[in-house]
């Protein structure tokens, strides 16, 4: 009691609870249940992350249905595709036959048709810019077609064509500038406005086979050669920058998208090397699995991924980073692939091959299209991170990685595999021979041998 006010006084202890802490906003909401997370109340914590893993990675597994769908109209084989930057739905295709299609991806129809050149589609290119598609082929002609109506009508006639002296296999637009590269017998750099070229670059080749823009460092272009090499050039200087050769031919290149450096080659001898432009002494990484020789490459637009097709009809996905693929892709009915994509908004592959049909496919194979409502997008990121998390434990491990291949390649990476095994016992042996047959010779005799000779 207070002495002074003449008031007495009490401490009463209260429960005050929030009630949005436990109440639901709405009736379609769900309940909120409070949770402990102190992990000594939570012993089992680790045994039930781990099943929630197997079963995570299991209907993964289940779920993983890569094929979506194809595209046949063409009459000849497919030798590249393009994509529109504007138009996430829009591809186009060129074949042996020498015609242009462009294609409504999401509705699955051919928009419109051109007969674009007499012979091969070599490549093509697209230029932001000035909305212009560029294609070339092996009536040694460079069209230029506008890509800007929605019901593909402007494919009609070429805007602009130029005529070369010699046969083109590839071509590629700068990002900003209005500038493209294009090769055959050499090296040449053209503007829109001139119809010979305005610099010629050569370095001893018979003819190139690839050639790209760096989407980073724009200035600078990469080729591949009939000769085994891969040569640097900068469109600022008058003579080719660098130049390594491989043990066999690459056939097609691609640059990372966001690491300005660094470019990925498909090569003969099966394998994809990855360089860094500014050390071209050994690559920094080689992609192996394929057991035939890789035609095509193409990166992610995240830079993280790419994609890879290959004479042993399938086509497989690499992260950028690692030896191996983590995903192959192929059908019973799919044969050699000559072209390869992946879709702009990071969700689709596109494959072309020598039977007449582009396909689609999905990137992640277990990926859900359509609507994802919020809690099962929660729900797939928390098994995502739950797999990641238990990655290294066999059993999880040996599904997650499992994948079944066709009969034809899973006997070549059989015979592959027996071959270098083969192949390092001999050296093996020929070393082990060598330094028990080696003579010990005195110091002097070296020098009397050294002379006689």
């Amino acid at each position: 009691m207070d002495i002074f006010s003449g008031e007495s006084k009490m401490k009463v202890k209260v429960l005050v609870r929030n009630p949005d802490d436990y109440l639901r906003e709405t009736k379609r909401d769900i309940h909120k249940l409070p949770r402990n997370y102190d992990p000594a109340l939570h012993p089992l914590e680790a045994p039930r992350e781990y099943t929630r893993a197997m079963n995570a990675v299991k209907l993964e597994r289940v779920f993983a249905l890569p094929f979506i769908g194809s595209l046949d109209g063409h009459r000849d084989g497919l030798t590249c595709l393009g994509k529109h930057p504007d138009h996430l739905s829009w591809l186009y295709s060129g074949a042996c036959d020498g015609e242009l299609k462009l294609w409504d991806v999401a509705k699955r129809k051919i928009v419109y048709t051109v007969q674009a050149h007499d012979g091969f589609i070599r490549a093509m290119a697209f230029s932001q810019e000035t909305s212009s598609l560029y294609t070339v082929g092996d009536d040694k002609l460079i069209k230029q077609w506008k890509a800007q109506e929605l019901d593909g009508s402007d494919l009609k006639a070429p805007i602009n064509t130029i005529v070369t002296r010699s046969m083109l296999t590839g071509i590629s637009h700068h990002r900003s500038k209005p500038v493209m590269a294009t090769c055959g017998e050499a090296c040449n750099l053209w503007e829109h406005s001139r119809a010979q070229p305005i610099k010629t670059f050569q370095w001893g080749v018979d003819s190139l086979q690839s050639i790209k823009f760096n989407q980073v460092e724009e200035n600078v272009i990469a080729a591949c050669g009939s000769d085994r090499s891969i040569i640097l050039y900068d469109m600022r200087e008058s003579a080719p920058l660098r130049k390594v050769v491989l043990k066999m031919r690459s056939n097609s290149l691609c640059w990372n998208p966001m690491e300005a450096f660094v470019f990925t080659v498909a090569n003969e001898d099966y394998n994809l090397y990855t360089f860094d432009m500014r050390n071209f002494a050994s690559p920094i990484n080689v992609h192996k699995d394929h057991v035939s020789a890789v035609i095509d490459v193409d990166y992610s637009p995240t830079g993280k991924e790419f994609v890879s097709a290959s004479y042993d009809k399938t086509i497989r996905i690499y992260n950028s980073r690692q030896a191996h693929s983590r995903d192959i892709y192929h059908t019973s009915r799919m044969q050699r692939l000559t072209c390869a994509a992946w879709s702009l908004d990071d969700r689709f592959v596109y494959s072309g091959s020598d039977e007449m049909n582009i396909r689609i496919w999905k990137a992640r194979a277990a990926e859900k299209l359509g609507v994802v409502k919020p809690r099962e997008k929660t729900a797939l990121r928390v098994n995502a991170k739950l797999v990641e998390k238990f990655a290294h434990h066999p059993a999880i491990k040996r599904i997650h990685r499992h994948r079944h291949v066709p009969s034809h390649v899973y006997n070549s990476r059989n015979e592959l595999r027996n071959s270098r095994i083969a192949a390092r016992r001999k050296e093996f042996n020929v070393r082990t021979h060598t330094k028990r047959q080696l003579p010990i010779i005195p110091e002097k005799a070296k020098v009397i041998v050294s002379e006689q000779q």
